[in-house]
């Protein structure tokens, strides 16, 4: 882009004043002024406004120029998408997964300034940035009073490393600072305390609170008016160093809402319904902006969870404005008045102050959605965008039970779909002697913790090695387990574990169903774990509670938990149950979730839903029971119990609501991230300095990202064009097929989260350096270690490489493996079968490079750097696609592979890629945005075929990330320049 010639404050004439309720100013740059140059900025949705402010008040001649200002101000609701905005952020927010490695790249970068003689110092975060440690709390003890207290001490134990250099970061770097474990998860306390709703900068000017965050849940702070969304660490590195986030100029989906929920319908409901709805719509990489009468009647607790789910149905962002609804929410949270006046005065100054009626902004595209038309629902069993009402459930499993894997189906014998199998006798063979368990009653066995304690665990919790499933043969005979059977109930996530609506809704179901006589089979492993303290006091005040806890959902944790892995394991007798006899058993959780392998490795079916209805089928015990007609359980008598008898009122909710909206709770709670972070923390010491001395650890290693780092960029080769494993310029020659991926293929496939495999090449790796497998701890958690990380991408346990030819029933076999093709082809040598992470090693050892090719929707899922990191280590140098997930593909790019798109009508299937081929890549040779590339596909046998595919470089500055080898070595020249 061309840079304008227009002096700096060229739009000076916008700054302007305005007065709050108690007549203090504010300097601001008035979007309504501007209008006035710009008469389309007046209609433009509320989303655009707010980043068009953004490019207006940082306009300074050079990242930011007065042309951007001018080409978001004419913003065409249905022109061609090629311009980039430069988006200047207020704040960035990082979990603890995602933080962590970002933490270890900055320490990174300052150890190339020390080696370079430049000072570390130069690296230094220019926005604020705040940590939440809520990744790391596993539900290891469950369903009993001192559930947290013993997590949290493992928690700690086994975090120690990372906890520690979180330490040294908060000393180390003036704007970063850690909201310690035990206080939340990350969206609910960005919500609850980090965001102020606007920022005074330097001169008095105020502006608009906006970030990115490390994780794709983000966008749950769109519930009061912010613009925000999730990027992949890397991204993040470059917001928090001074970079504008860039993006393309989107198009902008408008979502009318009318009418209003109906008595039972819940806001999980509603979401599940509006992600399905925007899936259809193809929303991938647009703003999706709420308005309308409908609109006006949502709570604000039910909006954010609206815009948490913006990742499952595609969109960038999922944007409600600011009305008085907000206002309300920041009196209920403990907002100062101060703070509440400026933010009302400022969005009211700015004409930014309301939700839009029909015909007032200009839209790409209007979808509308009526209120009253929601109906209870559940999605699954593998995707998030899978609705099903809850009348159809049990009828749905049913179905899929025997349907072929490509119908989203589990490939099993229709015959077997009722048969149950005993656990912990003999061989765990069909029980059909043994009628299933009564469900919703009581169970006489002896209750099973969820993972067997080592000698170390045990010791940490202060207590003996609880042995698990103990069960004399008569009891034990009656514990059988069979298809659909839930074994996993979970009031979870960030998306409704701090809404107080379905919350309190789920206390008031616990406690009906108590007193109706009902009950949790003990070996449904239950677990509550709230999005934030302030849960447990409201929660606590109305006297719930205690009904929950009686029905196993007791405090397990403060955290994302199994929504993103970390559910603990079952017990070992209820997995060889499920594996000997190829089980479909299920787990119901209140998460955004569902993927394969993500909630735990054996359960394939995964059903999200509202904590009521999780309450709800904790007690059923199954998928199959339709409880729209069917009875949830017997209660007292053995009466039956239907949910119409223990569902909650609208009224009795709403009675309860005064209890979850107390300002001075809030301020009491979140004064104690400074003054009293508890005792564990306290304990955690680290290292001191500007630069970090890198330990010798399996959490915690020095990146390989700025191996051979020069202040010049190196010039591509130019020589070796066609030769095998050789690069021309920008081209890749001579590279072999990793991997033959299928569609939806996330970020959980390609860099899991959860438990690491013994078998696996992360597992081998952690028992060569002593690790044992009962503190392998989780993907997640080791994020700070290359070694661990790139071995375990593609590692996840439910991954297709379809590759590997089909069994004689069409089968596909599971986990990251592929076919090694030696690249001197002899007589004596074979084709071999090994793990990814063993071939890529080989290929970059002969100096081969390696490919991927995938269907649509490649990359969903989480905003996780490391599926691009992982990639990038793994000498993969290109992704093919039918499509990519919008982060997914910039952090490809980020990391220097090359995301190439097919053309419609064309994918691997068309062109009867069987994996044996040579590929050579040549994008256009400047690398131009979203210019053709063209594939050379080699045969085996001799043959040669050129296909056009889609170069998703989308951007300029993309480019500059890419020839740069990644946004890391771009951001880090520019600093050690300046």
């Amino acid at each position: 882009m061309a840079k304008s010639s227009a002096p700096v404050h060229a739009f000076a004439s916008t700054r302007k004043t305005f007065k709050t309720a108690s007549g203090k100013t504010g300097k601001f740059y008035s979007l309504p002024a501007l209008a006035k140059q710009f008469p389309k900025v007046a209609r433009l949705p509320v989303s655009i406004r707010i980043v068009l402010e953004s490019v207006l008040r940082n306009c300074d001649g050079k990242k930011v120029t007065a042309e951007h200002v001018e080409q978001l101000a004419n913003w065409a609701p249905k022109a061609k998408r090629s311009e980039e905005i430069p988006f200047v952020v207020s704040r960035v927010v990082l979990q603890d997964f995602t933080g962590v490695p970002l933490l270890a790249d900055l320490a990174a970068m300052r150890s190339v300034a020390l080696k370079l003689g430049k000072n570390p110092k130069s690296i230094e975060p220019l926005v604020p940035v705040d940590l939440v440690v809520d990744h790391s709390i596993m539900v290891d003890y469950y369903g009993q009073k001192d559930s947290l207290d013993l997590n949290m001490k493992l928690e700690f134990q086994r975090n120690r490393e990372r906890y520690e250099f979180m330490k040294w970061g908060m000393q180390a770097f003036d704007t970063f600072g850690v909201v310690p474990p035990g206080f939340g998860i990350v969206h609910q306390v960005n919500l609850e305390y980090l965001a102020r709703g606007v920022h005074k900068g330097q001169d008095d000017v105020y502006y608009p609170d906006s970030l990115v965050g490390t994780d794709s849940h983000t966008t749950m702070i769109n519930g009061i008016g912010v613009v925000a969304w999730g990027v992949g660490g890397i991204e993040a590195e470059a917001a928090m160093l001074g970079q504008p986030v860039y993006f393309l100029t989107p198009d902008v989906v408008g979502f009318e809402l009318t009418g209003q929920l109906r008595e039972g319908v819940t806001a999980t409901d509603l979401v599940l319904r509006v992600t399905e709805q925007l899936r259809r719509e193809k929303v991938v990489g647009k703003f999706v902006e709420f308005f309308g009468e409908g609109t006006r009647t949502l709570a604000l607790p039910d909006r954010a969870t609206i815009g948490n789910m913006a990742p499952e149905y595609g969109a960038t962002m999922g944007f409600f404005p600011v009305d008085e609804k907000t206002i309300d929410y920041f009196k209920g949270t403990g907002r100062t008045k101060e703070e509440i006046e400026a933010f009302e005065a400022y969005f009211k100054a700015q004409g930014l102050f309301g939700v839009a009626r029909a015909g007032e902004i200009d839209y790409s595209q209007v979808v509308k959605l009526d209120l009253g038309d929601v109906t209870p629902s559940l999605a699954g069993p593998k995707r998030p965008q899978d609705r099903i009402e809850l009348g159809d459930v049990a009828r749905q499993f049913a179905s899929l039970y025997s349907k072929p894997i490509a119908d989203n189906g589990f490939n099993q014998p229709a015959e077997r779909l009722s048969q149950r199998y005993r656990v912990g006798v003999g061989e765990g063979g069909p029980a059909d002697d043994a009628p299933p368990p009564q469900l919703g009653a009581a169970r006489d066995v002896v209750e099973m913790v969820s993972n067997r304690p080592t000698l170390a665990t045990a010791q940490v919790a202060g207590r003996d090695p609880v042995a698990v499933c103990e069960l004399p043969n008569d009891k034990a005979k009656a514990l059988t387990v069979g298809n659909g059977d839930v074994l996993i109930a979970a009031i979870t996530s960030c998306t409704n574990t701090s809404n107080p609506s379905v919350l309190l809704a789920a206390g008031l179901l616990a406690k009906k169903a108590v007193k109706a006589g009902l009950r949790v089979a003990p070996h449904i492993k239950t677990s509550l774990a709230p999005g934030s303290r302030i849960v447990t006091e409201y929660l606590t005040e109305t006297g719930l509670l205690p009904y929950l806890e009686k029905l196993g959902f007791a405090l397990a944790g403060y955290g994302c938990t199994t929504c993103i892995g970390n559910a603990g394991d079952l017990t070992p007798e209820l997995n060889e149950a499920i594996t000997k006899s190829d089980l479909v058993c299920a787990a119901v959780l209140s998460g955004n979730r569902n993927f394969e392998a993500r909630i735990h490795p054996n359960l394939k079916a995964n059903f999200l839903a509202s904590p009521p209805l999780v309450v709800a089928y904790a007690i059923a015990g199954t998928v199959t029971r339709d409880l729209m007609t069917e009875p949830v359980g017997q209660g007292k008598g053995g009466k039956d119990v239907y949910l119409g008898d223990i569902w909650p009122t609208s009224d009795e909710i709403y009675k309860l609501m005064k209890y979850a909206m107390n300002g001075k709770a809030f301020r009491a709670n979140y004064a104690k991230v400074k003054t009293k972070p508890g005792k564990l923390w306290e304990k955690i010491k680290g290292v001191t300095g500007t630069s970090y001395t890198w330990p010798v650890s399996t959490y915690i290693a020095e990146p390989p990202f700025f191996k051979d780092f020069a202040m010049e960029i190196e010039a591509p080769s130019a020589n070796g064009a066609g030769a095998a494993g050789q690069k021309d310029g920008n081209s890749v020659k001579g590279a072999r097929i990793m991997a033959l991926f299928g569609d939806s293929i996330t970020t959980d496939h390609i860099s899991p989260a959860g438990s690491i495999k013994a078998s696996s090449p992360a597992g081998l790796w952690l028992q060569e350096h002593g690790v044992q497998k009962a503190d392998f701890n989780s993907y997640g958690a080791r994020r700070g270690n290359h070694d661990v990380m790139m071995r375990g991408t593609f590692a996840n346990v439910r991954i297709k490489n379809l590759m590997i030819p089909a069994g004689k029933d069409g089968s596909r076999e599971e986990g990251g493996v592929t076919l090694y093709h030696p690249h001197h082809r002899t007589p004596e040598s074979v084709i071999q079968k090994m793990p990814i992470y063993d071939a890529a090693m080989k290929y970059m050892e002969e100096g081969t490079p390696t490919v991927i090719f995938a269907g649509e929707e490649y990359g969903t899922g989480s905003s996780r750097d490391w599926a691009a990191k992982g990639t990038q280590l793994l000498g993969i140098k290109a992704v093919v696609a039918r499509s990519f997930e919008r982060i997914h593909r910039s952090n490809l790019v980020g990391m220097g592979v090359l995301p190439l798109q097919f053309k419609p009508g064309d994918s691997w299937q068309t062109l009867k890629l069987t994996g044996s081929e040579l590929i050579d890549v040549i994008p256009h040779p400047e690398l131009k945005p979203q210019s053709e590339a063209k594939l050379v596909i080699r045969r085996a046998d001799g043959s040669q075929q050129e296909v056009t595919v889609i170069l998703r470089v989308d951007t300029p500055i993309e480019v500059d990330y890419y020839r740069n080898g990644g946004i890391l070595p771009y951001v880090l020249r520019q600093l050690l320049a300046a």
